[in-house]
């Protein structure tokens, strides 16, 4: 294997053993199978965990599970262990960078780390303070001069990105996508993460449950830009196509909760329809769920399982999540 090649295998590995860590459990009101996919590029799991306390809507109970594809999941982990036995990773130390500082990529912090244990290297974590193109840039540029030997990025704008990319591929470091795809570039070869389309759809099916006679529903997220975002939206927006649920308008926060709090409240005072918010960052779950309290009872739908949005499915201000496998 070529020391190229082993370094593109190691970045792999750090994101294979992000990808796996342990789910969040939730209360949840049926059981079934996840829905999970994946193909030679990547791998995936999404699920949905319902609230068990009593909704205010005539719609039947919502029904959901926590069970997500371990196995699948494990398959590049185990593949890429058996690739790198007895492959020297001296001098390897692949960086994971995300895209803002927040409780969904806890797990993911402590996969990089079960990954530098496990792989004896030296693989760094970094999460820009806000979602901030110029900081992530920063942090990218900062580690590939410190000689960083792969990276595994969740963009926050993709296209800004082009010149990182062009830079690192001509110093042959690897660049792998994780969370948000990079599709537009050749040069990234992988995507570990969730078919974000599909976890916008069972927003949306969850979101029609809620809302039999309809409604307006506006959609917190915090980027319009990145792929993960608005693969969501669009799934969201096309499983409530044709049914009485509108989405009255999509509110960008740019990855601050206080501004997704302020935005929340705004659809409130600006739409007297307003029946539903969906909620696309994992902290936009917890701003929706406050908003709630302060303005009034409407239906929540939120991706990712953060502590503040678990308690606020448990109490029911919040109604259906839908998760990922940081």
């Amino acid at each position: 294997m070529s020391h190229a090649r082993t370094r593109l295998v190691a970045a792999a590995m750090v994101a294979a053993v992000t990808v796996t860590a342990t789910a969040c459990g939730s209360s949840s009101n049926g059981s079934g199978s996840s829905s999970s996919t994946g193909g030679s590029a990547s791998a995936s799991a999404t699920s949905a965990a319902t609230s068990s306390a009593p909704s205010t809507s005539s719609a039947a109970a919502l029904q959901g599970d926590i069970a997500f594809n371990d196995v699948k999941l494990g398959e590049p982990r185990d593949k890429l262990k058996s690739a790198l036995a007895g492959k020297s990773l001296a001098g390897v130390n692949p960086s994971v960078v995300v895209n803002v500082t927040a409780a969904y990529w806890d797990a993911a912090k402590q996969g990089v780390a079960n990954a530098n244990k496990e792989l004896g290297i030296d693989a760094k974590f970094q999460e820009p303070t806000q979602e901030d193109i110029t900081q992530q840039l920063s942090i990218l540029n900062t580690l590939l001069s410190q000689s960083s030997t792969g990276f595994s990025v969740s963009a926050i704008q993709p296209s800004s990105l082009s010149s990182f990319i062009s830079k690192a591929e001509s110093q042959k470091v690897p660049v792998i996508a994780i969370d948000s795809p990079l599709d537009t570039f050749k040069s990234v070869p992988l995507y570990l993460g969730t078919p974000n389309y599909d976890a916008g759809q069972k927003a949306g099916e969850a979101m029609k449950q809620l809302l039999p006679d309809g409604g307006d529903v506006a959609i917190l997220v915090g980027s319009l830009t990145a792929l993960n975002a608005t693969q969501r939206i669009q799934g969201f927006k096309d499983a409530v196509k044709g049914s009485g649920v509108k989405v009255f308008q999509v509110y960008n926060d740019g990855g601050d909760a206080n501004k997704a709090l302020q935005n929340a409240s705004a659809a409130f005072q600006a739409d007297g329809n307003l029946k539903g918010l969906y909620g696309v960052y994992s902290y936009d779950g917890p701003s929706a769920g406050q908003a709630v309290q302060s303005a009034g009872k409407v239906q929540v739908v939120a991706d990712d399982s953060e502590p503040k949005t678990l308690d606020f499915l448990k109490s029911g201000v919040i109604q259906a999540m839908v998760l990922q496998q940081p």
